[in-house]
């Protein structure tokens, strides 16, 4: 039986758990589960737990996330993302910042942070998910949570119709990027939505160490197998982590 860890580089168009199902079939697995969800429009490190490493899960589930992404502001989304309706849109003539106004703002959201998570979420009322009430029309308005971002950078602004800022951050547990977005975009006075989205790191785990989804999936499963790695090999990155 295949047990182990496989590191996967999750490209942009597929969930999560398609992702997984598709691993599943390929490698004959009876389980396989991933250990932190990426909207199907973002990309990037995904961890998957293979047969009866299934169990031990919950070691990544509490790790920090680093992701770069790229939010335009002046337009906000009922998803707080690029899939979604669009609300609300500035005249662009009141979108006079400049860097060091958005870098300001951008230190103001380092720390502890309350969120409300966005009712097109994965989160369960009654059993169902969110944003499959949302979906029936039926919004229903998550309580806030207590998050944690560590940093929060700028990385690159252009200056288009609306403008669209380049970041890199790194947060705890639970936390919701898009809805950082969104609250900076409130905050500024302009609105905002997630228009890209990559993860890089989980924990002391990096995306180099993935294969890229599409790659994988095409080799001869002696290939893929070599990918397989023992849980005690990535608990040291994971321990690593946090000494």
């Amino acid at each position: 039986m295949l047990d182990g860890i496989l590191i996967i580089d999750k490209p942009e168009g597929i969930s999560s758990a398609k992702t997984v199902w598709k691993v599943k079939r390929a490698l004959h697995l009876k389980k396989a589960g991933h250990t932190g969800t990426l909207d199907p429009f973002a990309s990037g490190l995904l961890i998957l737990c293979l047969n009866q490493t299934t169990k031990k899960a919950t070691y990544f589930l509490n790790l920090d996330k680093t992701y770069l992404g790229k939010m335009i502001l002046g337009i906000s989304t009922d998803t707080q993302d690029l899939t979604g309706q669009v609300t609300r849109i500035c005249s662009k003539e009141k979108l006079r910042l400049t860097r060091e106004e958005i870098e300001r703002v951008f230190n103001q959201f380092q720390g502890d942070l309350w969120q409300v998570p966005p009712i097109y979420s994965a989160l369960k009322v009654a059993g169902q998910p969110l944003y499959r009430l949302a979906r029936k029309g039926i919004k229903i308005l998550p309580a806030p949570r207590k998050v944690k971002i560590w940093q929060l950078n700028l990385l690159e602004i252009r200056w288009d119709r609306y403008p669209s800022i380049t970041f890199k951050v790194k947060c705890s547990k639970g936390t919701y990027v898009r809805t950082l977005c969104n609250d900076i975009g409130n905050f500024l006075g302009y609105g905002a939505y997630l228009s890209d989205l990559r993860r890089v790191q989980v924990g002391n785990i990096s995306l180099k160490k993935a294969i890229p989804f599409n790659e994988f999936i095409i080799l001869p499963l002696e290939q893929q197998k070599k990918y397989i790695l023992p849980f005690n090999t990535v608990l040291e990155d994971i321990k690593k982590d946090t000494i």
